[in-house]
């Protein structure tokens, strides 16, 4: 499907989407847990379902309506089950490890590029600690035996979803346990956000300088749960405001422990008008100037702001996101494809860009490369440009925001058709 979106300005108000992070956490929570529990605010879009798909086929009880569920918890796991990943990273690397404590044999399928994501250090370490695998880089693969409690080492740099998922696992485990991260973890706060979830479902771990300590023989508790607004998503429409207009955005938590929600101190950075209050976020634009951006903890943040430094008076510098080479597409090379092909003068570095902003880009065609993100990017930057964009692939923001267009469509001038 393709999208053409127009130079528009952005007027008015939004509701911020479910977080997507969240949301995970809360399913998978509630799935170990006994008893029921009630879900409200459940963010709708691809990666959710399959993550709900996948807590069934472990034997969870998931009625959904819409944007909330009433989960009740797996009581007799099955001996084997099939987990169909979709293209989420996250039900991947959260499912692998606690399919593995809950002692099922399960066979792991994927698809996009999915298959090709890197998982090599949590099998090693699964490995290493009783499981036993037919994975040899690609899916679909099997898994069977039982994970033991012991110390587990994970790398840092590679993906924070590692440490969650056996944040999750760990504690059914009959014995205490130990993560312990080697090098500085980027996307802290996601782990953040999977311990409060914990939290809330009576589990317990204790950070310990370079990792965790994760005592066994724990028991989820059920609860009711609210998800919060997602940062991630709202940041494209923020974006949109800063860029070209004024927009508020209710639904987005002051306290909130996303790491996303630094795109508000990063859109004051870039010049944009910025206040939160009364629970609404709201953005105006202004005269924007490059800045130095340290991406680390911010992953799923470099698409729409390398969008912003485009458009930036000066040279904007986002560095600390190797990572983003191995995400739905090379979001690097995505990046830097949809904007050069833009106007913009835009320079991989090994673990970024260099960008010098422009007054205004041309416009265009933009590819998705299947990677919602890159399309969502694309139409904010359509907004600065002498013509229309037409996004080719369109319909993949279905994996996070499936109402985008919509939403864009709802605060702007923009004239979009499929």
């Amino acid at each position: 499907m393709d999208k053409i979106v127009h130079p528009s300005s952005v007027s008015g108000r939004f509701q911020a989407p479910s977080s997507k992070s969240a949301s995970h956490r809360a399913v998978i929570a509630a799935a170990l847990a006994g008893g029921e529990s009630y879900i409200s605010g459940l963010a709708v879009n691809d990666d959710i379902a399959v993550t709900i798909k996948a807590c069934e086929a472990l034997g969870a009880q998931i009625e959904r309506d819409d944007d909330s569920a009433r989960i009740i918890g797996i009581v007799n796991p099955p001996n084997s089950a099939g987990i169909h990943c979709g293209e989420s990273g996250s039900t991947l690397r959260f499912m692998l490890p606690i399919a593995a404590a809950l002692g099922v044999n399960a066979v792991f399928t994927g698809e996009g590029r999915l298959p090709g994501r890197p998982i090599h250090m949590l099998v090693d370490e699964l490995c290493r600690n009783g499981i036993t695998t037919d994975y040899a880089g690609n899916m679909p693969f099997s898994i069977s035996e039982n994970l033991n409690n012991g110390t587990y080492r994970i790398g840092g740099g590679v993906s924070s979803q590692f440490v969650t998922g056996l944040l999750f696992a760990l504690p059914l485990l009959s014995g205490d346990s130990e993560i312990i991260i080697e090098g500085r973890l980027e996307s802290k706060p996601y782990v953040d956000m999977t311990v409060s979830t914990l939290k809330a479902f009576g589990i317990t771990v204790e950070e310990k300088g370079n990792g965790y300590s994760v005592k066994g023989n724990q028991r989820y508790t059920n609860c009711n749960i609210r998800v919060e607004g997602d940062y991630s998503g709202a940041a494209f429409l923020l974006a949109a405001a800063a860029l070209s207009g004024e927009v508020g955005c209710e639904g987005l938590s002051e306290d909130s422990l996303q790491g996303d929600r630094a795109i508000l101190p990063l859109l004051e950075r870039f010049g944009a008008q910025v206040s939160h209050e009364a629970g609404m976020v709201t953005v105006k634009q202004g005269r924007l100037r490059g800045i130095e951006i340290d991406a680390a903890d911010i992953p799923d943040l470099v698409p729409v702001l390398a969008v912003i430094a485009a458009c930036a008076k000066g040279t904007t510098i986002i560095k600390g996101a190797a990572r983003l080479r191995i995400k739905e597409s090379d979001r690097l090379a995505s990046v830097s494809a949809m904007l050069g092909g833009f106007g913009a003068d835009i320079t991989q570095t090994d673990d970024g860009f260099k960008i010098i902003g422009k007054p205004e880009l041309t416009g265009g065609e933009a590819q998705s490369f299947g990677d919602h993100r890159i399309a969502m990017s694309a139409a904010v930057a359509a907004l600065r440009c002498k013509g229309p964009v037409v996004i080719r692939g369109a319909e993949c923001v279905s994996k996070s925001y499936p109402d985008f267009f919509e939403v864009l469509q709802s605060v702007s001038q923009c004239r979009e058709r499929s």
